[in-house]
């Protein structure tokens, strides 16, 4: 029996391991610095990112990366440069630190990677065509924050987990710990070189704790700041839950409409922002809970600004999700912690056909790629079958963000494997998508904190049982 545990790579300023399905990565510095050494060692990963693009792009939208590289900086390079130079400046070193461990890139597709999330919503409007091709903006992800009576201790619980494309939510299994010459240290996940967490999950060294849902079916947008400078300028610099409302809602484009959650384990207060773009709504409370579910509760931005919210309806995961989260909520008032937060995000439960345990579409956990979708309200929205669902699982509560830190699950929240060759065999339709996909198999929840960042990462291979024992280490 071999043991392994693996080695740190460790270059000035950065450091980082692989563990159960994560890449931790911990930098430090001024922006070129910290760039530098999160470029260096992201530059593996972003060979296969850039393969991915290559591919993914031009399915998606007939158009070539290249296209999208172009017209992005064109529309958005002087503005960052101009308006958030240290981001900039960030991008910049990751650049220069790709191409010096083998990946060449540049500061132009590195602006339009960090704004991978917000192309439907600008391409949009660039093209006068609808968001993509399923009619209104992409819905991503299932969280919960509880507060107050609803916990176990009365402080802060939440939850939150990713569900996306596999083919690039597969990339989201970064932790990454950044600690900045100004402002504040913030740990998150993320996919490599993205300078904010896209997913959206974050800890602060203010004591935030940050997770969104974005609102799906959104439609409108104008060229103004991007969300990842919005909310990365309210994680660096944000210091109470009025100032991150404050940076998102300044010059906002409408891109990656989300409703957003956050925790202050200071003032143990949380918030929820339904962030559109003409519109928002806030909410606040010391003893209450918000559930994230991809459909606003605001009906300005429910109406009159999302096509087709899917908010009532159950067959579909907003509705589903939206009744789910509500239940479990009520079923764990009083005794919500990180055990529990574990067991939500990973629920089963179909509201629709009243089975306790039956993953899909609808479910908290959600498995599309499991789903022959028999049921399906709306034919624009995934198709059978479709390789898209739930990629992670994360938890978190006061205690664990006050060590800035959380517990994450990557490959599914519920633990259920996905093996790419398997799925394509079973459903061809998607074979072609087979060379850019990736295994996720079943990991444990592991527990990451700014604080792995000094623990030692160096092991020995030992057999065990023989006679002899064979001192080698294994680099990744």
């Amino acid at each position: 029996i071999y043991i392994y545990i693996l080695m740190s790579t460790k270059i000035k300023n950065g450091t980082s391991y692989n563990k159960n399905g994560w890449k931790y990565i911990s930098i430090k510095g001024n922006p070129k610095e910290r760039g530098y050494a999160y470029g260096y060692l992201c530059a593996d990963d972003f060979k296969d990112i850039q393969k991915m693009l290559n591919f993914l792009m031009f399915e998606s939208y007939g158009i070539e990366w290249e296209y999208f590289i172009t017209e992005i900086s064109r529309d958005f390079k002087e503005m960052t440069e101009k308006d958030f130079k240290e981001f900039y400046e960030e991008m910049e070193g990751i650049v220069e630190g790709c191409n010096d461990n083998g990946c060449k890139t540049t500061i132009d597709e590195m602006i339009a990677w960090n704004f991978y999330c917000s192309i439907p919503y600008w391409y949009s409007k660039k093209s006068e065509s609808h968001v993509g091709k399923e009619g209104g903006s992409r819905d991503r992800c299932s969280a919960f924050m509880a507060v107050g009576d609803w916990t176990e201790d009365g402080k802060i619980v939440c939850a939150h987990n990713s569900f996306t494309d596999y083919i690039d939510g597969q990339f989201s299994n970064v932790v990454l710990d950044l600690n900045p010459e100004n402002g504040h240290r913030f740990i998150m996940q993320t996919s490599p070189c993205w300078i904010w967490s896209g997913t959206d999950f974050f800890v602060t060294a203010k004591g935030i704790i940050g997770t969104e849902t974005t609102i799906g079916g959104f439609i409108p947008y104008e060229k103004r700041y991007p969300i990842g400078y919005r909310i990365r300028q309210a994680m660096q610099y944000g210091n109470s839950l009025d100032e991150y409302c404050e940076i998102l809602l300044k010059e906002n484009s409408g891109d990656y409409a989300n409703s957003w959650l956050f925790g202050d384990i200071n003032s143990n207060e949380i918030l929820r922002i339904e962030l559109g773009l003409k519109y928002h709504n806030i909410e606040r409370t010391k003893n209450g809970f918000f559930i994230g579910f991809n459909a606003p509760y605001d009906e300005r931005i429910r109406n009159l600004e999302v096509q087709n919210s899917g908010f009532y309806d159950i067959r579909r995961h907003q509705g589903a999700r939206l009744v789910r989260l509500g239940d479990l909520m009520d079923e764990h008032k009083g005794k919500l912690n990180i055990e529990v937060a574990q067991k939500i995000i990973s629920d089963h439960y179909d509201v629709y056909l009243l089975k306790d345990d039956n993953p899909c579409s609808r479910t908290v956990c959600s498995h599309y790629d499991l789903d022959a979708r028999e049921y399906m309200s709306d034919p624009s929205r995934p198709k059978p079958f479709a390789p898209h669902g739930v990629v992670d699982g994360i938890v978190c509560d006061t205690n664990l963000a006050k060590k800035m830190g959380f517990i994450g699950r990557f490959g599914n929240s519920c633990g259920i494997p996905f093996i790419k060759d398997e799925y394509c065999k079973k459903h061809r339709q998607y074979y072609k998508f087979s060379p850019y996909l990736k295994d996720r198999p079943s990991e444990p929840w592991t527990e990451f904190t700014c604080e792995d960042s000094k623990t030692k990462s160096k092991f020995r291979l030992t057999k065990k049982g023989g006679k002899k024992n064979h001192n080698k280490t294994r680099k990744h």
